[in-house]
């Protein structure tokens, strides 16, 4: 397998990284640093473990946490029965230095808090993307360039990645847009029933753990997903 090669979700489980979790498409980290100061040092040694590694984190400081997501820019999907094709996903170079950075956090004392990480995409269900695919990338960035595959993914990273669900030819109005909201597994249930005590309904769990899909009480749905069963 080459380093840039898509990894699966069995292959991304076996790696045991048990201080990151796999969102939609990358590792996420939130590392507790207590105080700025401490982020700083934290961010200046992971710049230096990344680029010996060549290969480059996101990064967000605050003051008590510093957030890391890790993707690969660059990553070739192989399938089966097709052209492989260049996507944004994790590979094993994500892995090796998702190990290194948690070594960083072991040795200035700093603890990792894989539960606390979140992702919002938003989704957009659609019976003709190549007709609508375009427009929005070049609404919400700017540039047809954005569009990669089925997705509008914002380079400044200022916005939620928009993605295009096939869907059956239908009139309107009917709800088109949902939000998907990524979280840990291990999350996943407490934050379901969070949702459905404060006044949401179940729509739909057969594909649970996968995504389960809730609805507020005027029927405006999410999907609560997650990385297993994919």
């Amino acid at each position: 397998m080459d380093s840039t090669d898509v990894l699966g979700t069995q292959q991304i489980l076996d790696a045991d990284l048990a201080d990151w979790r796999k969102l939609a498409q990358a590792f996420h980290g939130r590392f507790l640093t207590g105080d700025f100061g401490a982020g700083v040092r934290f961010v200046s040694a992971v710049a230096e473990v990344s680029e010996a590694a060549g290969h480059r984190p996101e990064v967000r400081l605050t003051e008590q946490s510093v957030d890391l997501k890790l993707i690969s820019r660059d990553a070739v999907y192989r399938p089966e029965d097709g052209p492989e094709v260049v996507v944004s996903y994790v590979t094993q170079r994500d892995v090796d230095l998702a190990r290194r950075i948690s070594a960083v956090a072991k040795e200035q004392g700093i603890t990792a808090a894989p539960a606390a990480v979140t992702q919002l995409e938003l989704a957009l269900d659609t019976a003709d993307f190549a007709a609508i695919g375009p427009f929005w990338a070049a609404v919400l960035t700017g540039s047809t360039d954005s569009l990669r595959g089925n997705d509008v993914g914002d380079p400044t990273g200022q916005l939620p990645l928009l993605w295009f669900q096939d869907t059956e030819p239908h009139e309107t109005p009917r709800q088109r847009f949902h939000l998907d909201l990524w979280v840990p597994p291990e999350v996943a249930e407490e934050r379901i029933a969070a949702a459905v005590a404060a006044g949401g309904r179940m729509v739909d769990d057969s594909e649970a753990p996968s995504f389960t899909v809730l609805a507020d009480p005027e029927g405006n749905k999410v999907c609560v997903c997650t990385s297993l069963d994919r």
